[in-house]
């Protein structure tokens, strides 16, 4: 069974997602309100997709990129980042750091679940 690390410090946001991500098979859902505890809950568990806000307290997305892309086991594991961000410059950012894709919130959950889909090749 699939199972994904969602990591927001928004409760709406974290609850939207769950909602979306279960109703398309994916029941299997862990949450992380920022970046130290989604690193924490990644070198307790295996997830085999992570989906990140940038902007968070304590760790940001793109520290969250750095600090999983240098643990042996999320080298290749897809991330997702979920954010407001839009611009090149912190697309590139986030690419840079070892984002697999950028979504722009608000989010369309049938486009979330297709990315999902393509990503877990479903």
């Amino acid at each position: 069974m699939v199972s994904i690390l969602i990591v927001d410090d928004s409760n709406m946001l974290r609850d939207m997602l769950r909602f979306a991500l279960v109703e398309g098979g994916y029941p299997n859902i862990s949450e992380a309100v920022d970046g130290v505890e989604g690193v924490n809950l990644a070198k307790q568990m295996h997830f085999d997709l992570i989906i990140t806000d940038i902007n968070m307290p304590n760790l940001d997305g793109f520290g969250l990129l750095k600090e999983l892309r240098s643990i042996s086991s999320y080298e290749s594991t897809p991330i997702l980042v979920l954010t407001t961000e839009r611009t090149d410059e912190m697309k590139q950012k986030g690419k840079d750091a070892g984002a697999t894709g950028w979504i722009i919130k608000p989010f369309i959950p049938n486009q979330l679940l297709r990315a999902v889909n393509i990503i877990l090749n479903k």
